[in-house]
């Protein structure tokens, strides 16, 4: 797909898109989200990126947005919302003659591109402002940490929805920056990611996850030649970047931010374990908590995670502030405990996890949980591996075994899939 037929399909979409300013572009397509996209800032429409799409979730949206409707390129689609569908007669006609479709739009940097919505302890997604010159200017300074303003057009594959933040600036707006090429595909097995990775040119990146890394290791395959893998979502081993980077003869960069900050730092985790703050941005601690501020981030904000400064622009990251738990007077975090279980040879998936109180121990105390995937091993092995990393009042209680953990379409658990997991296999304690 050439340039030109790009913004033909932009135009066209601009003149299909009903009444109302506020876009859901759930197209899993990233080129036509990416069509999508770009047509609603044409037509000063705000596109509406919440995390997930459940009834409960729309029916927030409608309370934020009443005027919001659906784009969407499922003819099965059943959002609670007018919807648009992505139509092959909306889509690309490399017929059209008109040149006027091909002129490149211009963005004033303040024009609101995009609410982004995390959601908060209570479940209600929380909406962030996203103006286009912040957020290109984010992608700008991710483009030059990544080396890909060297001038060379790069192909970029995505196994990270685009709807997600982080798929959202790494595999859209990085491209749209960049001047490289958009895979249009959302690879999820490995034998996916091979077959398109193999039909990309070079030079490609891919834009993955933990979860896709350690899936493409497990699986054994030949990975063809990539000149570069980011990975975001979740912090990796410095471990599983050096597997990373050895068995696939390529250089394996991590990024870090959030919803509400975006992207703002990145580390080589294969050799260190320090993070680098993109230009302008500056972490400070405010009474423990760390905020960040300058360059992109549009106001000063509250970081999720314990962060340690170290020196200058750079940073260690010590797990997220809601996964410290405290048993008997010792302290830990999911993340350290998640890393133990997912090291132990055997361990295809795992997590711990935190029951309410409705599982405490007679004396009071609630232990943390812990769900695997691990066909070849039992239960009292897998044990007495934990046993040997972490301290006996954080040994798993119960430990259960599953055929596979609900892992969203980034990899990630939500806390809601956790708990309904939890109820299919813990019970109260009487």
């Amino acid at each position: 797909m050439l340039a030109r037929h790009f913004l033909a399909d932009v135009a066209r979409l601009v003149a299909a898109l009903p009444a109302g300013d506020h876009v859901l572009n759930v197209c899993s397509d990233r080129y036509r989200f990416t069509v999508g996209l770009a047509a609603s800032l044409v037509a000063r429409k705000v596109s509406l990126l919440p995390s997930t799409h459940t009834p409960e979730v729309i029916r927030q949206l409608t309370r934020f947005a009443p005027d919001a409707f659906c784009l969407t390129d499922d003819a099965g689609c059943d959002i609670d919302l007018p919807r648009l569908f992505y139509s092959e007669r909306i889509a690309h006609s490399q017929a059209t003659e008109d040149r006027q479709l091909w002129a490149v739009p211009t963005f004033d940097s303040d024009q609101l591109a995009a609410y982004v919505f995390t959601s908060g302890s209570t479940g209600t997604p929380l909406p962030y402002k996203k103006t286009w010159g912040r957020l290109l200017r984010c992608v700008h300074d991710g483009a030059s940490r990544l080396g890909l303003l060297d001038g060379r057009p790069h192909t970029i594959v995505g196994t990270v929805p685009p709807q997600h933040m982080y798929g959202f600036e790494s595999s859209v707006l990085l491209a749209l920056q960049t001047g490289s090429a958009l895979c249009a595909e959302k690879p999820f097995y490995p034998a996916d990611i091979c077959r398109v990775l193999a039909a990309a040119p070079r030079p490609r990146v891919l834009i993955s996850t933990p979860v896709h890394m350690r899936a493409l290791l497990a699986a054994e395959v030949v990975l063809p030649e990539t000149d570069l893998i980011v990975s975001a979502t979740a912090p990796l081993s410095r471990e599983l970047a050096r597997e990373v980077e050895e068995k696939f003869s390529t250089q394996l960069l991590e990024i870090y931010g959030s919803t509400e900050t975006g992207q703002i730092a990145t580390r080589r985790t294969a050799r260190t374990d320090e993070w680098q703050l993109w230009p302008g941005v500056s972490l400070t601690l405010k009474e423990g908590q760390a905020w960040a501020q300058g360059g992109h981030v549009e106001q000063p904000t509250p970081m999720c995670d314990v962060l340690e400064l170290t020196q200058g622009d750079r940073f260690l990251l010590h797990g997220r502030m809601a996964d410290l738990v405290n048993i008997a007077g010792k302290r830990s975090s999911l993340a350290y405990l998640n890393h133990q279980l997912n090291s132990i040879q055997g361990v295809v998936d795992g997590t711990f996890f935190f029951p309410d109180e409705s599982h405490a121990s007679a004396t009071g105390v609630t232990r943390v949980a812990a769900f695997v995937v691990a066909p070849t091993l039992d239960a009292a092995t897998l044990t007495d591996e934990l046993r040997r990393r972490v301290d006996p009042v954080f040994l798993p209680r119960p430990l259960l075994f599953v055929d596979r953990l609900p892992r969203n379409d980034t990899g990630k658990l939500p806390q809601e899939s956790l708990r309904a997991l939890a109820a299919r296999h813990l019970r109260p304690t009487s």
